[in-house]
């Protein structure tokens, strides 16, 4: 049997404004960071690849309120001309076949998966998403739709919540989310937080582990070519060695 090169998981409404959204799997990754985890990608499904979708800003449907859109000249590190358009134009190619458990599952046995290579998680069902991590031996994920309408709360026990600053961080936590803040370089830690072990110990995502939405609030350094559009408003904060 052909081995597929990802598979369609979800096409229908977006959780988020309703549009149509497709969920794609691929299995195989050149980023260095995640190492070869599973990447699971959420594209605008309207007839527009991600680079037209992000300036029209039918992007909404997969992105949601996040501040970091291009739509809104924000930081988000996602390059749309590289891996979301090449996804893209082999969906509309034809190259994904809608996922089947019996045809498929086998492949993401023992595999790590990462939720939202792009998009976010919460644009589509939780049931979807959940099943998705189901497949694996463990998952990483994010969300930056907490203060969105329709998010749906249960994604506080699969994803990790994005944060833009301490003081939003310790709100999040408030509210029963594992975080995953955005800091500036000379950001200090909070005594609840780890620094990214991608970022302290040049560890791969698949060998961590860590965001999955149940175990630590985690900080990263601000990174991506369009670092310089991000700004945090810091508060008092434990540096720790």
């Amino acid at each position: 049997m052909k081995k597929h090169t990802g598979y369609i998981m979800y096409q229908g409404p977006s959780e988020l404004d309703g549009s149509p959204i497709v969920v794609i799997a691929t299995m195989e990754t050149t980023n260095i960071k995640t190492g070869r985890m599973i990447q699971v990608w959420i594209l605008a499904d309207d007839g527009l690849n991600p680079i037209e979708a992000s300036k029209l800003g039918s992007d909404s449907s997969v992105c949601g309120n996040c501040i970091h859109r291009h739509y809104n000249g924000g930081a988000c590190y996602v390059n749309l001309g590289q891996a979301p358009n090449a996804i893209y134009k082999s969906l509309q190619k034809g190259n994904y076949p809608v996922f089947n458990m019996e045809l498929h599952g086998q492949r993401f046995h023992n595999r790590m998966i990462r939720l939202g290579a792009y998009g976010d998680p919460a644009a589509a069902p939780y049931e979807i998403m959940a099943t998705i991590a189901g497949l694996g031996k463990g998952h990483t994920g994010y969300t930056h739709q907490l203060a969105h309408k329709a998010f749906d709360k249960r994604y506080l026990e699969l994803c990790m919540v994005s944060a833009d600053s301490p003081k939003q961080a310790a709100k999040y936590q408030a509210m029963g989310a594992k975080t995953f803040r955005v800091a500036m370089a000379d950001d200090g830690l909070a005594a609840d937080e780890l620094e990214c072990l991608a970022d302290s110990e040049n560890m791969q995502c698949i060998d961590c582990g860590l965001c999955n939405g149940k175990q630590q609030n985690i900080a990263i350094t601000v990174h991506g070519s369009r670092q310089k559009r991000f700004t945090t408003n810091l508060i008092s904060a434990i540096n720790l060695s």
